[in-house]
């Protein structure tokens, strides 16, 4: 039974989480996603945070934008690396910082309904980079949180482009271990009822492939793809099952209700089977930092006593340092906030980020990893 105290505490906004491939339209979803949400509610509009540094332009107004803080193309310059590369590491310096992120957001959290984080097309940011897990383990930590999987679904029609697809949604939902849902977008180019026919009738997606150019050799037997993809979605079957799935169209705005629907069951997914295994990894985390803690304590008093032993003399001078001598310490550890939300008005001295290059013969010292 529910006690008081919490009944009382204020609902937590929802965070979404849009993740796709390069073109699959994450940009114009959130934009038409955040049109979608002022109209039913102005009063309470969505929270948003642009992750992707590399963008040009964004359909939308975010509250956080990662490119006031990190110049990707100086972080390019300084560790010499191409595209793709520059905005994995501009991501991983931005995660350092995600402390004061989600601060910022804490303040905001009583006043909105849904935050949306818009990320970057480089898909492997979420597979097996560090900023990925650091993202979505800090705000699931905080907020109830949803991965929506955002698909190109005209490019999908294509057997091998669905199973690929679908991999790369199979490896980011273990990855994340969060609740996921399918977004098949641009349903006005091309239906995805094809799609939710695959995934529910393993025979339908077979007779899909088998009429596939390419599907057989020149002898008349399935190709190795062919067989390798037969196999692969019959592996799948079980992940289909756990899996929700909406069609929407970014440019229409069709489906997006029943998006936000699917969201809101995820996020009770989340509340009932998300939040008792984060209470547990949490307490066998503690309770493995405590016997660590415990064990090196013992090791300390083992080797402090030896030491009383052996120099007797030096134990007068053992003694902890007085407040007055850590004050000056103390002073200098209130960091400055570095990121800046956009949705608050400016006042005078207001942070200006000294990483963000506004000319081309400035120049930045960024510090080397390791």
């Amino acid at each position: 039974m529910m006690s008081a105290s919490t009944s009382s505490q204020p609902r937590k906004p929802t965070v979404i989480i849009t993740i796709g491939m390069a073109g699959a339209g994450k940009s114009t979803f959130v934009q038409r996603l955040n049109s979608h949400l002022h109209t039913v509610n102005s009063s309470r509009p969505p929270y948003i945070l642009n992750l992707d540094p590399a963008v040009a332009h964004v359909p939308f107004e975010p509250n956080i934008d990662i490119r006031d803080t990190v110049d990707y193309k100086q972080v390019m310059k300084q560790y010499n690396l191409g595209p793709n590369g520059g905005i994995l590491t501009a991501l991983n310096l931005f995660t350092t910082k995600f402390d004061q992120v989600l601060e910022l957001v804490e303040k905001r959290a009583e006043t909105v309904d849904h935050i949306i984080l818009d990320t970057p097309g480089q898909i492997e940011i979420f597979t097996w980079s560090a900023s990925g897990a650091i993202i979505t383990d800090a705000v699931a930590s905080s907020f109830p949180t949803v991965v929506a999987y955002i698909i190109d679904t005209p490019r999908t029609t294509a057997p091998a482009t669905f199973m690929s697809n679908m991999l790369y949604a199979c490896g980011i939902l273990y990855k994340t271990k969060l609740p996921f849902i399918l977004v098949f977008n641009k349903t006005d180019v091309a239906s995805h009822e094809f799609a939710i026919e695959w995934m529910q009738d393993f025979e339908a997606f077979q007779a899909a492939l088998a009429s596939h150019p390419g599907s057989r050799d020149a002898d008349g037997e399935p190709t190795y793809m062919n067989s390798l993809m037969n196999s692969m979605s019959l592996v799948l079957d079980e992940f289909y099952k756990h899996l929700k799935a909406v069609g929407v169209s970014s440019m229409t705005g069709d489906g997006m209700q029943a998006f936000l629907d699917a969201v809101e069951e995820s996020r009770d997914t989340y509340e009932k089977e998300y939040v008792p295994e984060l209470g547990r990894a949490r307490a066998a985390r503690e309770k493995s930092l405590q016997n660590v803690k415990e064990a090196s304590l013992s090791r300390f008093m083992r080797d402090l006593a030896v030491d009383r032993d052996k120099n007797p003399s030096a134990t007068p001078n053992e003694r902890w340092e007085s407040e007055e001598e850590n004050e000056d310490e103390d002073e200098d550890e209130d960091l400055d906030v570095d990121i800046i939300d956009q949705s608050e008005e400016s006042w005078p001295g207001q942070y200006i980020d000294v990483t963000r290059m506004r000319r081309q013969d400035e120049q930045i010292n960024w510090p080397r990893p390791g």
